[in-house]
């Protein structure tokens, strides 16, 4: 049945404003490590999941908190496990990256590729013991270049898995632009092993949900797998402090400092030729004005949601308080010492 926008739009806002609190305790040093936001997933993410039931299962990568969130794991365990505390999800020592959650039949990973053989296992368990239920693998476009996402594609097919392979790309694998390494078509790629195959712009949830609801009775009545290529963006980057985004943003921040240390280079009698080093300067600069034009080239996947809810304003406000009250309380109790 068609997905409820108004659900789909508090499961994203939920999750927007809770990356945005754990992106304040990053910045505030109270979290570790680099930290992957699924900003801009979101339409994605809750598109898919809105279609997901009891005894189905999510195969992550490195942007798992949305999709989580959005499943039901507990946003205060989630929290502090992102803040490495030992009452965390994982008693702190997944991160945000490598999360189980067994009664959610959830799990992601850091590993470029991995979701494809943790969903391919995740289906065939309900192959053989929950007909009828699948299993979703979420990764990025440059994952379709990793021999073991490409062996489970093949593996679902000749093994008729019930696995959707949702495949987010946003046209960067990491500062690379995808186009320069990865050769041919996704969606040609998907169909060549023998699935269906769809393609979808991500920043539209309702887009993503309706697709989505075209695809799984294809999985949940035996037929195999399918493919789903979901257009989106990372409004954070790669990363949190993403370098070629943060020269964008804060260009004199973030070159004035580069600018005497380039030039010293640049003027220097050692080293490369002129003509490299040039080469090399322009080449950065020239994936800084991608990075920025593709931030720009595709819209906020929760404002394109949130318009089309402006009918009921008296509802929308209530809606966005009563979430944003919610987070609040959750980075309240997170932070809170235990015994």
């Amino acid at each position: 049945m068609p997905a409820d926008p108004w659900l789909i739009y508090r499961w994203m806002l939920a999750s927007r404003l809770f990356e945005q609190e754990v992106a304040r305790l990053w910045h505030a040093g109270l979290v570790s490590g680099e930290m992957h936001l699924g900003t801009g997933e979101e339409g994605i993410d809750a598109g898919v999941v809105t279609h997901l039931g009891e005894g189905d299962a999510m195969a992550l990568d490195h942007r798992g908190t949305p999709p989580l969130l959005m499943r039901g794991a507990n946003p205060v365990s989630l929290l502090r496990e992102i803040l490495g505390r030992e009452d965390g999800l994982c008693r702190g020592r997944g991160g945000h990256m490598h999360l189980f959650i067994p009664e959610l039949l959830s799990a992601s990973s850091g590993i470029v590729g991995a979701s494809g053989p943790m969903a391919a296992g995740f289906a065939l368990a309900s192959q053989q013991l929950r007909p009828g239920r699948v299993a979703v693998a979420f990764f990025g476009e440059a994952a379709m270049n990793e021999g073991a996402l490409l062996e489970s594609l093949n593996l679902a097919v000749a093994w008729r898995l019930p696995v959707l392979f949702v495949c987010k790309d946003n046209g960067w694998s990491i500062t690379t632009h995808s186009p320069s390494m990865t050769g041919g078509a996704l969606l040609a790629r998907a169909r060549a092993f023998g699935m269906p195959a769809a393609d979808v712009d991500g920043t539209d949830a309702l887009a993503v949900s309706a697709m989505t609801e075209a695809l799984l009775p294809h999985l949940r009545q035996g037929n195999g797998p399918a493919f789903l290529l979901a257009r989106c963006v990372h409004l954070d980057g790669h990363f949190l402090g993403d370098a070629l985004l943060e020269a964008v943003r804060r260009p004199l921040q973030v070159l004035a400092p580069m600018a005497i240390p380039l030039a010293r280079s640049a003027l220097s009698r050692h080293g490369a030729r002129f003509r490299d080093r040039s080469h090399a300067v322009t080449d950065l600069l020239t994936r800084a004005g991608r990075a920025s034009s593709a931030a720009r080239s595709l819209p906020d996947p929760l404002d394109r949601t949130r318009r089309a809810l402006l009918g009921d304003p008296d509802r929308l406000r209530m809606l966005e308080a009563t979430v944003a009250a919610e987070v609040r309380a959750v980075v309240d109790v997170a932070l809170e010492e235990t015994p």
